[in-house]
């Protein structure tokens, strides 16, 4: 059970409830996770008698031992090690500390960890697979998604902040919105893609909320949520044969970013260079010389409409 702020001393609820309107500021959506998350870990330093300004190598191996032993899939403690790096970088700002001790930590212990991580297994389909998939979708809005997933290899968060102002069926093209993850914003879309949002966009027209900017929209006329295209997703892939509810493995359940990886994996599969792979991934580019390696764009588009895996739709 996670520790309330009020049962902290004033040092750290402070710092807490100074992080928490810096949080809101920022726009993070998440903002109870990361409060709860280093809410937790202030508790366990202060039953240490340590102070998360004073923070040590030794302590951060005891929480990292305190939650292996609660049994917690890898991937949640990473999430919560990304919590408490946002701290830091909140106590930085604010002069409170010099540096990130989460950052070093991170890189030296998760590397080894992930090592043996269930979060590496992924489901890989086959292109037939993804082909049943979606052509077993009779909902419009659902069949564009998750050709949209394939197509692209987009993040479920670039998805879902997805405006209509954002397509451009003439060039086949969907701008992204800016976020620290992505390089690359721009992403193509062959014929099949413009075919199956053209129809999606028709049938918005009729539903509530087509009025709205979100290009995505629920029953009610909302922006879809994340929870409703991974329920969506689950959906379809179950009916197909893709998702094994009864298993807990990873490789058992189709996931949306199970089509970001269908996307990079066939991609390379069907010959694209790495380059424009790593291009098309939008990842944020971390070595030097990425920088310098600019690549053309017509290029790129033309290495694209060659490689990505025809779907049937």
């Amino acid at each position: 059970m996670i520790t309330q702020s009020a049962d902290l001393n004033p040092t750290s609820r402070g710092l807490i409830q100074k992080f928490e309107e810096d949080l809101k500021l920022s726009d993070i959506v998440s903002s109870p996770d990361y409060i709860n998350r280093t809410t937790e870990f202030c508790a366990f330093l202060e039953a240490r008698e340590s102070s998360p300004l004073e923070v040590t190598k030794e302590d951060l191996r005891s929480f990292l031992v305190q939650l292996k032993d609660r049994n917690l899939k890898s991937t949640s403690i990473d999430r919560i090690f990304t919590c408490l790096s946002a701290f830091y970088e909140f106590l930085i700002v604010e002069e409170l500390v010099e540096f990130n001790p989460i950052l070093p930590f991170r890189k030296y212990y998760f590397r080894k960890y992930k090592k043996n991580n269930d979060s590496e297994i992924r489901k890989l389909v086959e292109v037939e697979d993804a082909a049943r998939l979606v052509n077993s979708i009779l909902d419009s809005r659902d069949k564009c998604i998750l050709v949209l997933f394939f197509k692209t290899g987009m993040r479920l968060g670039e998805l879902l902040s997805l405006d209509i102002v954002d397509v451009d069926l003439g060039r086949g093209e969907i701008t992204l919105k800016h976020t620290k993850k992505r390089s690359n914003r721009v992403l193509y879309l062959d014929n099949e893609a413009v075919t199956v949002l053209s129809r999606w966009l028709a049938a918005r027209k009729n539903r509530p909320g087509s009025d709205g900017r979100a290009l995505f929209i629920n029953k009610n006329g909302d922006r879809i949520s994340k929870a409703s295209v991974e329920r969506m997703t689950r959906k379809h892939a179950e009916r197909v044969g893709l998702y094994d509810a009864n298993s807990a493995k990873l490789e058992d359940r189709f996931t949306p970013h199970c089509c970001r990886h269908w996307f990079v994996t066939h991609l390379i599969r069907s010959g694209m260079p790495r380059d424009f792979v790593k291009e098309l991934r939008g990842d944020v580019r971390g070595e030097a010389i990425d920088i310098y390696n600019h690549i053309d764009k017509k290029e790129l588009r033309e290495s694209y409409l060659a490689h990505i895996p025809q779907l049937g739709v």
